[in-house]
């Protein structure tokens, strides 16, 4: 019997593998496949952004410069692999002469991969969870431009996993200073202010405007402790 869903003798359409316990090999593909595409893609930084930035913004061009940056520091660039900011670091990796990963996710909001992905380097995932284990797993750093609830989703996903030491610590960087000071204030003031996180939670995150700054930040950082992997 196949995946393929099959016709009973009464005409309906009969899903032998669509219940909880065969779904469990539809995940189990997925890790396999984004762990033996990316067993080798070597030191890398995950950057995240919104899909919906057009090229003719500021925070486009900077996704190309810090991905320019991080590249010429000899780590390959990891992105959702959709458009806008995530479109725009893979463009830098690749102008940078790097590795240029995309993990792209299947939405119907949503085309497709951006073209600046190397194509062995591009997976497309149904489940966001298993995704999220392939943005953690092989960075070495992750850097946020502004973006929406995905991005949000994804940096409070890499603060708490550091913050319950699942994970090993490494640089997270905000690019946009006009953008996210106000999400910080209001950890500091409100979240903090009530007892619920730490002083030493938000000294995991810094603020900048400077491609180099991340870039030498995450270099440092990695020569310090040359860690491959995060778990």
């Amino acid at each position: 019997m196949s995946w393929e869903n099959h016709e009973s003798n009464n005409g309906s359409v009969e899903q032998p593998y669509s219940g909880d316990s065969w779904r469990v090999f539809r995940i189990v593909s997925e890790f396999v496949d984004g762990f033996e595409t990316m067993t080798n893609i070597g030191p890398s930084v995950s950057i995240f952004g919104s899909a919906r930035l057009k090229p003719e913004s500021l925070y486009y061009n900077m996704a190309i410069e810090v991905s320019k940056a991080i590249v010429r520091k000899g780590f390959a660039v990891i992105t959702g692999g959709g458009p806008g900011i995530m479109e725009a670091a893979n463009k830098g990796a690749q102008a940078a002469g790097g590795a240029s990963c995309g993990l792209a996710i299947s939405l119907p909001t949503e085309d497709g991969a951006n073209i600046y992905i190397d194509r062995k380097y591009l997976l497309t995932f149904r489940y966001f969870f298993v995704r999220k284990v392939m943005f953690i797993r092989y960075a070495q750093g992750f850097v946020f431009l502004p973006g929406g609830v995905g991005t949000l989703d994804e940096l409070f996903e890499a603060l708490t996993l550091i913050q319950t030491q699942k994970i090993r610590k490494f640089p997270i960087y905000l690019l946009g200073t006009d953008y996210w000071p106000g999400l910080i204030d209001w950890l500091a003031t409100t979240v903090q202010g009530h007892g619920c996180i730490s002083p030493e939670d938000l000294k995991l995150i810094q603020i900048t405007d400077d491609p180099e700054e991340v870039a030498n930040g995450i270099e440092r950082h990695f020569q310090r402790h040359r860690s491959q992997r995060n778990f």
